[in-house]
């Protein structure tokens, strides 16, 4: 099944057939990935501007491979070169980029809900590449294209999330996505980084680790957002490490054939201990790789592309 996207802001709201119409599509392309000639004309005569305001690394350069593998034109756009950096508002940059004519925008910002404003003020598709505490929509997609291709399914598959839950974008759209694919979600984290009322958007919420991932199919693991974070919500790393971080001992509560998963960039010996991140159950290059599929399947939706040019 093929479905069109006009705009992807998030996981809340986007239904099962759209989550699964998505995974199917990047399951081609990553064959597509696969070959000696990794490109299809799919999006050729299409630009895409890169709006990154926020600073990344893995979710740029997996939006910048997966546009050239679709034959896109692109412009990378950064806010330390430009006048942002000299006073411009949002709004007026964002007319600047409208000037251009992008078909696509895919954009990155430390403010929650930038990308909605954009598609207030820009007649082109856009494509939310992590917005402050909000959502990061294309990260849960490749997240549960990596638990799909290991477990065969999602619907029934009991995933814990264990960390810095509040100021995870990556959390919140994990837990909108899975719950709408059927999955069992459990929550850990110390109070201070749990928010209030989780579990009306159901989920089972821990203070510890050890109930949150025991008989776990997946344990996903997140980075403490200190950048997001006033401090003072925890006493140091050491004593994290103590209480929430995944360790072997720990990682035994889980089913026997769980896979470890972190969206990266990891803090070795503060989330995770460095033997369970380099270890047989860690999936995370996996994540990183099924991220240029996923980020190939959204980019194609959202611009409309017919059915040949990716079978091309």
């Amino acid at each position: 099944m093929t479905v069109q996207l006009t705009h992807l802001l998030g996981m809340d709201g986007v239904d099962r057939e759209t989550i699964t119409a998505i995974l199917d599509l990047a399951d081609h392309f990553k064959r597509v990935n696969q070959r000696k000639v990794k490109k299809v004309p799919a999006l050729r005569g299409v630009m895409v501007l890169n709006f990154f305001v926020e600073a990344s690394t893995r979710t740029r350069t997996s939006f910048e491979i997966a546009e050239k593998r679709l034959s896109a034109d692109t412009l990378n756009f950064s806010a330390s070169t430009s006048s942002l950096s000299k006073g411009e508002t949002l709004v007026d940059t964002a007319r600047t980029l409208q000037a251009m004519a992008p078909d696509i925008v895919v954009v990155r910002h430390q403010g929650a809900g930038v990308p909605l404003l954009l598609t207030r003020s820009i007649d082109a598709a856009i494509v939310n590449a992590g917005d402050g505490w909000h959502e990061h929509p294309t990260q849960a997609l490749l997240d549960m294209l990596t638990m799909r291709e290991h477990k065969g399914r999602l619907a029934g598959l009991r995933v814990a999330i264990v960390g810095d839950i509040t100021h995870s974008r990556v959390a919140r759209s994990n837990i909108y996505a899975l719950v709408t694919m059927g999955a069992e979600v459990s929550v850990a984290g110390p109070r201070t980084m749990v928010p209030p009322a989780l579990e009306e958007l159901g989920v089972r919420v821990h203070h510890r680790i050890e109930p949150a991932i025991e008989g776990a199919d997946v344990v996903m693991m997140l980075r403490i957002q200190k950048e997001r974070m006033a401090g003072g919500l925890y006493p140091d790393d050491r004593e994290y490490f103590r209480y929430f971080g995944l360790t072997r001992e720990r990682l035994r509560l889980a089913a026997s054939d769980a896979i470890v998963m972190h969206p990266g960039p990891m803090n070795r010996g503060v989330e995770i201990a460095p033997e369970v991140a380099d270890g047989e159950h860690a999936v995370i290059l996996e994540q990183v790789a099924n991220g240029v599929a996923v980020r190939m399947a959204v980019l194609y939706l959202v611009a409309g592309g017919g059915r040949e040019a990716v079978e091309a």
